[in-house]
């Protein structure tokens, strides 16, 4: 597994090889003397043995309808794109955002003119539209959840984006590790509820089958566990990472029925996310939203580790990380955080490894 780290002459990010001990960076030329305490093991496969040793709780196979792939639907390489982008604003009350609404229409953006989405498949849910199904309530969320994933086949690219608050509440099931349940704020919650983790998770990550993925950027407060699924990786502001098992301990299981689930999260589940102009320089953005673009619009998005780097520079080199976002927990199904990055299969990588 190979993995990040920058440069300590010139901060240029460098790809470290797998057991390298020196590497040499092709910016400033200077070499660099490796810490093998930076590689770590990727997580464990959703059935490992060690996750059975530690918890003594063996993992069920997917229940049906979820865990079965019908007979003859080979995994595709290019299916359909489908994505769902909420920026809620909560206007008129007392927890106005102001930067919620330039994140979705930025994020919007991205998706046609860098990936190619038709305008037909971005549900956009905003308190600036007129059609009321578009508003983002709770229930339009919902049923835009819904919509994401219905009828999704192997080979489809799934997005789902949500720039908002977020919050907490007491777990009474026994399966968070941290006692609570994340959930996102709706333009209603006051009156209607939030939206929970589990429901999340069973909407739109459970019936994934083989062959689809999902991208998930969630740019709230208290979102860095709000898909629920099984591994984390946490980066902290020095940019050294280690992965977290978040599997149940009673055994449920929270993965995909096949398919592949990446989740950026703006904070950890203890913190806040923040509007700033100090990205921009003009509006008011989130900053992990405006980070996570700006990391693909400068070819940051080889791999998931260099868009992890990339996002955690831009929030360190602007001072706001001191006391807002520390952490950028990200959540995958399987696999490392080398792996490519599936929206972006065409980049070169920045950097020459030799």
């Amino acid at each position: 597994m190979s993995m990040l780290v920058n440069c300590p002459n010139c901060r240029t990010q460098l790809q470290l090889p797998p057991a390298a001990c020196f590497i040499r960076c092709t910016i400033c030329l200077a070499v660099t003397q490796v810490d093998q305490t930076y590689f770590l093991s990727p997580p464990p496969p959703p059935y490992s043995s060690a996750y059975h040793h530690q918890y003594h709780v063996p993992v069920p196979p997917v229940p049906y309808p979820y865990g079965q792939m019908p007979a003859g639907q080979p995994v595709g390489v290019h299916g359909k794109k489908r994505a769902v982008v909420c920026g809620v604003s909560y206007r008129n009350t007392g927890l106005e955002l102001k930067g919620s609404v330039n994140d979705a229409m930025c994020m919007k953006f991205l998706l046609r003119n860098r990936f190619n989405f038709p305008e037909s498949s971005i549900l956009m849910l905003t308190e600036e539209e007129n059609d009321p199904d578009r508003k983002p309530t709770k229930e339009n969320m919902r049923r835009a959840l819904h919509w994401l994933v219905q009828g999704c086949q192997p080979g489809d690219s799934l997005v789902f984006h949500f720039s908002g608050h977020g919050s907490q509440l007491i777990n009474y099931t026994g399966d968070e590790l941290d006692g609570y349940d994340e959930t996102l704020c709706p333009m209603d919650c006051q009156t209607e509820g939030m939206i929970l983790d589990d429901e999340i998770n069973e909407t739109i990550v459970r019936p994934l089958p083989p062959g689809v993925k999902l991208h998930a950027i969630v740019d709230a407060c208290h979102s860095g566990t709000v898909l629920d699924l099984p591994f984390l990786c946490r980066m902290n502001r020095s940019g050294h990472y280690v992965w977290e098992d978040h599997r149940p301990r009673s055994g449920v299981w929270k993965g995909t029925s096949g398919g592949e689930v990446i989740s950026f999260s703006g904070c950890d589940d203890h913190q806040i996310s923040i509007d700033t102009r100090a990205l921009s320089k003009i509006a008011l953005t989130g900053a992990m939203t405006f980070s996570f673009i700006q990391a693909i619009e400068h070819g940051y998005a080889t791999t998931y580790g260099t868009m992890l780097n990339s996002m955690r520079s831009t929030i360190y080199n602007n001072d706001l990380g001191g006391n807002y976002v520390t952490s950028f927990p990200t959540m995958y199904p399987i696999n490392d955080r080398s792996k490519q990055f599936y929206w972006f299969p065409y980049l070169k990588p920045f950097l020459e490894i030799r």
